[in-house]
């Protein structure tokens, strides 16, 4: 900085232009970025950021020199009788300054006539911006800021963090004044503001696999909400100004060494991106873990580590800034007059339960590991949640050395509570979550890189216990109401340890149900519960994998899958875990699509355990032709009409649709002259078109190719008439609905083509089986997702004259997974090798 400052001078001595001295300042500014990646390597993340604050405060009171320089020349007075002072504000003010955030600053000043503040505080921002500097400024006068605040709480958080750079001291003194008058003034209500603030910023930015650092779930906000409460409340400067009277010095220490790690991942994601970056993407996370000195080992890659760590350490941030926001705002936030009423909450000495919600004094003593245990069996059962102060409490509690067999009959009684989600999010939350459950704790802050799950193991697996506490598929939720209360609880372990295996070297599956099996034998549960829960930890995923990629109206599946789950008992079991596992991945993953394909898999299967002849097809349309038979509406057709529906072509139609589905799709095929199409668009697009016309289905999918399609029906009617029914992933614009309505239109006309990009597909990714079932085959092709590949599909087997029945797509992790089953008429299986060769043209090459 000694260097720049002579070159300031000499060039000053120079009557060099704004233009030329602005350049010098960017020239160095750009040299002392690109030696950042040094200065990273040698120092830890809060020593960088008092590095950098420090570089940024030496360069901005040169600018300002400078521009005092150039202002007052020889006749320049001292810097306290100017008033005007640079003050630091946000992170900036806290000296936690990371490489390209906003540099915030206040430009204070006192509006004297004889100084002329206003063209100095201008030149000075201008230059400022031409130097290449990110300046968040504003400009206050100190008569009115009082005023100011009040109408903006961010105004006020900001400067509750004011530092000063350079300036009139006697204005900071002034300034620091007013400063404490407006922290004194309405603290309810800012404090009110900011928590509140606070929570929809959580919720914006929850933990996940692509966690934000800096806004997210145990991220730097969360540490500058516990130091704004400490200094509004307290007065503090320093947080650490509270040690020994609100936190002792080991939770002190583990906070900050975990919010030093989140630092110094901060000030790495900014250098890597050569930008404002707080998010930990997976394209970054390669470079990061290098950054950070992790390397591969046979068990772990270094992003595994990289991110078990982070994890790790925004639980331990969030543990510590929300026990603290809780302690420090009780004083405020209680209201006085509401101790009287406390008593009729109160269940026993300083613990309390309101709405549902257990509270405890922070000054209740701490418990051993039994007395804890009874004290959590003997909540009632409408419990729902535990506040951060029962929360500190659990966390404070004395584990033994070993466990004895009180405390294992005591956590089978537990485990066997009807609130069991709350309770494991109690354990988890305070902490003794791997102490209890020694068997998972590989799950403990494991990262998911499948590109499906959007949470770590052990939070995923705690939010599938969650979904079962408000179901929202009401064909699942029939079903788990039906279930006894020991099949809900043993539902409830399955669930929760479902992913207890991963993290390990071996079959997950396998994995989690010999650790379930040892830790609940150690417990002494029946036999017959471990056997059902460890064979749910097994297969429980297979529902999910069949509904989703095999043919479920094929016998051969069914039965297949009943072989597997061997009784209605498992079946029921399973359905509700998959619904459970679903929805824990992510937001909308579990859509109406996947309820669909698991309640008509669970409707196919459930007929199998009573009769397996049910399940052959023809079996199965005269059962669904019956059922037909007694709709009112049927028996009001003619004669005729009833004869076309017991001629319809297509037994799938009779496998997968509703009887009276069935009877309203004959009624309007009869009136079908050319064709008819309807378009649904609510929760996702499905276009359902009846033809006697025929139709140009590769165009149709060809100029549809935008969008992703999940399923395709065709079913054969009678009188050569057929239907179509294609559902997609998604729901579209209001507005695109038109152009969709002229794209079907279109598809009428047999002789438009649409230029379609032939997707790569390798040999090794199509399977054919001619003999799927007694009347189809299927096609089935694994490959890179790509645009208009459906559409290739479906103009290779028009090519070649073979008519589809139905179409399955699943996307997942980058890849697709088709299955196509085609009506045997002859020009399929003779046809293999030639089919096989035009659908890989392009790998042929």
């Amino acid at each position: 900085m000694k260097s720049l400052n002579i070159q300031i001078k000499e060039s000053v001595e120079q009557n060099a232009s704004d233009f030329e001295i602005a350049q010098v300042f960017k020239t160095y500014i750009k040299s002392y970025i690109n030696s950042i990646d040094l200065i990273l390597e040698n120092t830890t993340g809060k020593d960088f950021f008092l590095k950098h604050t420090k570089n940024t405060d030496e360069f901005l009171t040169l600018l300002y020199k400078f521009i005092l320089r150039k202002s007052f020349s020889i006749y320049q007075p001292n810097k306290n009788s100017i008033p005007l002072t640079l003050i630091a504000l946000g992170s900036y003010g806290r000296e936690q300054l990371c490489i390209y955030s906003d540099i915030d600053l206040l430009i204070l000043y006192e509006d004297i006539p004889v100084y002329n503040l206003e063209k100095i505080i201008e030149e000075f921002i201008t230059l400022a911006w031409d130097c290449g500097l990110k300046l968040g400024s504003r400009v206050h006068e100190i008569s009115k800021i009082k005023e100011e605040v009040k109408s903006d709480v961010t105004i006020k958080t900001s400067i509750i963090e004011s530092r000063i750079i350079y300036g009139s001291k006697r204005l900071w003194f002034k300034y620091q004044n007013t400063l404490n008058g407006i922290k004194q003034n309405e603290q309810l209500i800012f404090v009110q503001e900011k928590m509140q603030e606070h929570k929809n910023r959580l919720l914006k930015y929850p933990l996940c696999m692509q966690v934000n650092v800096k806004d997210g779930y145990g991220g730097m906000r969360e540490a500058n909400m516990v130091f704004w409460m400490a200094n509004i409340i307290y007065g503090v400067k320093r947080l650490k100004d509270l040690l020994h009277i609100e936190f002792n010095e080991m939770q002190y220490s583990k906070y900050r060494l975990s919010l030093d790690y989140i630092f110094q991942v901060r000030n790495h994601l900014h250098n890597i991106a050569k930008k404002q970056q707080d998010t930990i993407t997976f394209d970054i996370l390669p470079t990061l873990s290098y950054k950070l000195g992790f390397k591969d080992t046979p068990r772990y890659t270094k992003e595994r580590q990289t991110m078990a760590k982070v994890f790790e350490s925004l639980h331990n941030v969030h543990f510590f800034t929300t026990i603290m926001v809780k302690k420090f705002t009780r004083q405020i936030m209680f209201n006085k007059s509401n101790i009287s009423k406390l008593k009729q909450f109160r269940i026993k000495k300083n613990i309390f339960i309101v709405n549902d919600t257990v509270y405890a004094s922070f000054h209740i003593k701490n418990k051993d590991l039994n007395a804890l245990l009874e004290e959590l069996i003997s909540f009632p059962a409408h419990i729902k949640k535990f506040d951060r102060s029962y929360i500190y409490h659990v966390s404070k509690t004395i584990l033994p050395i070993q466990k004895n067999i009180e405390y294992k009959k005591l956590i089978k009684k537990l485990l066997y509570k009807e609130f069991l989600y709350p309770i494991i999010k109690l354990l988890y939350n305070a902490k003794i979550f791997s102490y209890i459950f020694s068997f998972a704790k590989l799950i403990i802050n494991q990262p998911q890189f499948d590109a499906y799950h959007e949470l770590p193991v052990d939070i995923h697996s705690i939010s599938a216990l969650k979904q079962l506490n408000d179901i929202k598929d009401e064909n699942v939720k029939k079903v788990y109401d039906n279930l006894s209360l020991i099949d809900k609880s043993l539902l409830k372990f399955s669930v929760f340890f479902h992913d207890v295996g991963k993290g390990r070297s071996l079959d997950h599956h396998n994995e989690g149900a010999s650790l379930f099996k040892k830790f609940s034998d150690d417990l002494n549960f029946d036999v017959i519960h471990i056997q059902k829960i460890t064979k749910l930890i097994k297969i429980h995923n297979m529902m999910s994998k069949i509904s989703s990629n095999e043919d479920i109206y094929s016998e051969k599946v069914i039965l297949n899958f009943v072989n597997l789950v061997q009784n209605k008992e498992c079946l029921d079991l399973l359905y509700v875990l998959t619904y459970a596992d679903i929805s824990a991945v992510g937001k909308n993953i579990y859509n109406s699509f996947v309820s669909i394909l698991l309640r008509d898999l669970y409707n196919q299967t459930i007929p199998a355990f009573d009769n397996l002849e049910l399940l052959d097809e023809t079996s199965r349309r005269i059962a669904k032709l019956n059922t037909i038979k007694k709709l009112e509406r049927y028996k009001e057709l003619s004669f005729v009409m009833k004869k076309k529906i017991t001629y319809i072509s297509s037994n799938q139609i009779f496998l997968q649709l509703k009887a009276s589905d069935i009877l309203d799709l004959s009624i309007k095929a009869k009136s079908v002259k050319n064709y008819m199409y309807k378009i649904l668009n609510d929760e996702v697009l499905i276009i359902r078109i009846i033809r006697s016309s025929a139709l140009n289905l590769g165009y149709l999918l060809g100029k549809l190719e935008f969008l992703d399609i999940s399923h395709m029906n065709i079913f054969k009617l009678f009188d050569e008439k057929k239907c179509f029914e294609i559902k997609f992933t998604q729901k579209v614009n209001k507005s695109d609905l038109l152009w969709i309505e002229e794209i079907i239109n279109k598809s009428f006309d047999m002789s438009k083509t649409v230029k379609i990009k032939n997707p790569y597909i390798l040999k090794n990714e199509v399977e054919i089986e001619c003999n799927h079932t007694q009347y189809l085959a299927s096609l089935r092709i694994k490959s890179k997702n790509q645009k208009g590949l459906l559409a290739f599909i479906a103009k290779i087997l028009d090519d070649f004259s073979i008519e589809i029945r139905s179409a399955k797509l699943y996307i997942s992790r980058g890849r697709v997974r088709n299955l196509f089953l085609i009506e045997k008429n002859g020009n399929f299986c003779s046809n293999v090798e030639e089919i096989t060769k035009t659908l890989c043209q392009n790998t042929n090459k």
